[in-house]
């Protein structure tokens, strides 16, 4: 997604003979998008990576995972909404089953998590990709491909398809956005050559890669698979981080949003020029510390609009958020298209003259629409849609 990358032991061509210093043949394996027409990488395994047995779900302690929003229940009534997920009473347990829904479309899922512990079983999402906000904490994502450190106001991101584990350091408050299309860099920030441009709001070496150790054994021989909405969990004989080496572009990465290199105008710039990632039918976007508008006559705080085919999601990381009263740090606004939106009132007027802000907040724009899921209503600010009368 971002570049190739080539560690550890691979053979001069692929889908040739590839044999450890005691001749024994390592297994090939490929992992695919778009069935063979898409973005690839090859690992290169001790072992052969398709010796699974099904955990049947009778055996199992409890169930993992989380719970998935289902689709086809009736909209609620169009309003203007605001969640403080800081106030959420479902807190703790692994990263796997740590999630918590919020929004959903058939699409996009957005869900926060407070973890506590670490992951005991691999994961692999055959589902779609995932992009966490890490609000607050840290630790290491550790994966088929090596281990990924990610800390404080990073996005993490999993490829589908790839198994790894969270490993924590300290509290956490995570922001987790499930892209069922894929995830990836906007087109317009790639040259013809498919690297990044110099004039892309972020450069290559603003990735922090995984680290490649070669094989690793932990003692884990559960990996829970998620398909088609349903956590399944499979057992090996052995560790299924056994690879020697792997070459291609899918692999997972942390990026810390401060690195994101923030546009000014003379007027007030259309969130998209905030884009950081695209997915099919969203686009995640940046909003970071910086210079505002500086022609004479400029107002720097967003205007009201329709959004007549998005949903958007905000949410809030620290900072002066210069259009809204009464959201702080872990606050999520959800404005459904159809009604307008805008900055609570007075902020609008106040706004002129400011020459830079330091607001920190991720926004998800959607073109399929989100629905709320129960939990949300537990953790709703019910007076937001009257905040805006004046």
């Amino acid at each position: 997604m971002i570049d190739r990358m080539v560690v550890g032991e691979v053979p001069r061509k692929h889908h040739i003979q590839h044999r450890g210093p005691d001749g024994a043949l390592r297994w090939e394996h490929c992992i695919t998008q778009d069935g063979f027409e898409g973005a690839y990488t090859i690992g290169y395994h001790v072992d052969r990576p398709h010796e699974q047995e099904l955990v049947p779900s009778s055996d199992e302690i409890t169930p993992r995972g989380w719970i998935v929003p289902q689709h086809g229940a009736p909209p609620p009534p169009l309003l203007k909404r605001h969640y403080r997920s800081g106030s959420l009473t479902h807190k703790g347990g692994t990263p796997l089953d740590a999630r918590v829904p919020l929004l959903a479309s058939p699409e996009v899922v957005c869900s926060v998590a407070f973890p506590d512990r670490d992951d005991d079983v691999y994961f692999v999402d055959g589902d779609a990709d995932t992009l966490v906000f890490v609000h607050e904490g840290g630790g290491t994502l550790r994966s088929l491909l090596g281990d990924v450190r990610f800390g404080r106001h990073d996005y993490v991101f999993v490829p589908r398809g790839i198994a790894h584990r969270f490993q924590l350091s300290g509290p956490q408050h995570w922001l987790v956005l499930e892209f069922q299309g894929g995830m990836h860099i906007p087109k317009q920030f790639r040259n013809g050559l498919g690297q990044l441009r110099m004039d892309a709001p972020y450069c290559h070496r603003d990735f922090v890669r995984p680290d490649f150790r070669g094989p690793l054994d932990e003692g884990i021989r559960d990996t829970v698979v998620k398909r088609r909405d349903g956590f399944h969990t499979f057992r090996t004989r052995r560790s299924p981080l056994d690879l020697v080496g792997w070459d291609g572009t899918i692999w997972p990465w942390a990026f810390p949003i401060s690195a994101f290199q923030p546009r000014v105008s003379s007027i007030h710039l259309p969130p998209t020029w905030h884009g950081t990632f695209a997915a099919k039918g969203a686009l995640v976007c940046s909003f970071v510390p910086r210079k505002v508008d500086f022609h004479p006559e400029a107002i720097p705080c967003p205007y009201p609009h329709s959004s007549v085919d998005v949903d958007e999601i905000l949410f809030y990381v620290e900072g002066n958020f210069t259009s809204r009263r009464g959201v702080g740090p872990g606050s999520i606004s959800f404005h459904p298209s159809g009604i307008p939106h805008g900055p609570h009132p007075g902020s609008y007027e106040k706004s002129i003259g400011h020459a830079d802000t330091s607001e920190l907040a991720v926004m998800l724009d959607c073109a399929a629409p989100l629905t709320p899921t129960q939990i949300a209503a537990t953790i709703e600010d019910e007076g937001y849609q009257r905040s805006f009368v004046a």
